[in-house]
């Protein structure tokens, strides 16, 4: 797995030069631009109903009156950690949100870069059929939605585990990594796509390559680090490095 993730990660340098290369940028930008206004829109509404929503738990179960009544610093901070853990896993909460609302909305576009980089590195074009591209479109949809249930699932139980003290300061760390896996799985999707598999057949092969995936997906939230430029190419250079990766792997 450690081997995949480092060929995801060193994906996404090839990617840039790639699009340099062969000037891809009007392709990058637009959806880059969609992106970026969801995220904004997203980050906006977390921070105005995050400390509702915490406040509102904590309260609900009563957990700064007993404190109070402890005293007890050490107990004060490991529920503070809790607390922290938390509000980060409400974070990743948001970002999985529009993220498959993105992937919705941008999934033509993002099938067509994802085309549009193999053909280019397989020196062929690939005939259009709006036919196929509303099947494209039926089968990105039932995906996302398919991984959007499930890691609805991953989120809650990690969520429990967070109200474990101690043992639940790593539930940040697990939904950060699920957060990237089912990322990568969407920008691989694509190339397992146009390999004529079925979707029961991409969710194997996709599981049999976990480090490309998550390494994919990690390379695309450390991206959001840089603000603006960032949040603009995070998505489309994600999906030219997947479609890179798995060239690599096939090679």
């Amino acid at each position: 797995m450690l081997k995949e993730i480092i060929i995801a990660i060193e994906s996404y340098f090839k990617a840039h030069q790639f699009i340099r290369q062969h000037n891809l940028w009007r392709w990058i930008i637009i959806p880059g631009i969609i992106y970026m206004l969801l995220f904004m829109a997203g980050m906006y509404f977390f921070l105005i109903s995050s400390n509702s929503a915490v406040n509102y738990l904590s309260n609900l179960i009563g957990i700064d009156n007993w404190l109070q009544q402890q005293k007890s610093p050490l107990l004060s901070f490991i529920f503070m950690m809790g607390n922290i853990m938390v509000r980060l896993l409400l974070v990743f909460f948001y970002f999985s949100l529009f993220k498959y609302l993105f992937l919705i909305i941008g999934s033509p576009i993002l099938a067509y870069l994802s085309e549009k980089t193999e053909s280019i590195l397989e020196g062929r074009d690939f005939p259009f059929s709006f036919p196929q591209l509303m099947k494209d479109i039926v089968r990105g949809i039932r995906l996302a939605l398919r991984n959007m249930l499930w890691q609805t699932v991953y989120t809650i139980s990690i969520l429990i585990l967070s109200f474990i003290p101690v043992l639940g300061w790593i539930s940040p760390m697990l939904s950060l990594f699920t957060e990237c896996y089912y990322y990568g799985f969407s920008m691989m999707d694509y190339s397992c796509e146009r390999r004529k598999m079925s979707p029961a057949e991409s969710v194997r092969f996709i599981s049999d390559h976990k480090g490309l995936a998550i390494g994919n997906g990690l390379l695309f939230y450390l991206m959001h680090a840089v603000p603006v430029i960032g949040w603009i190419l995070a998505p489309t250079y994600a999906v030219v490095a997947a479609t890179l990766s798995l060239r690599q792997l096939k090679n």
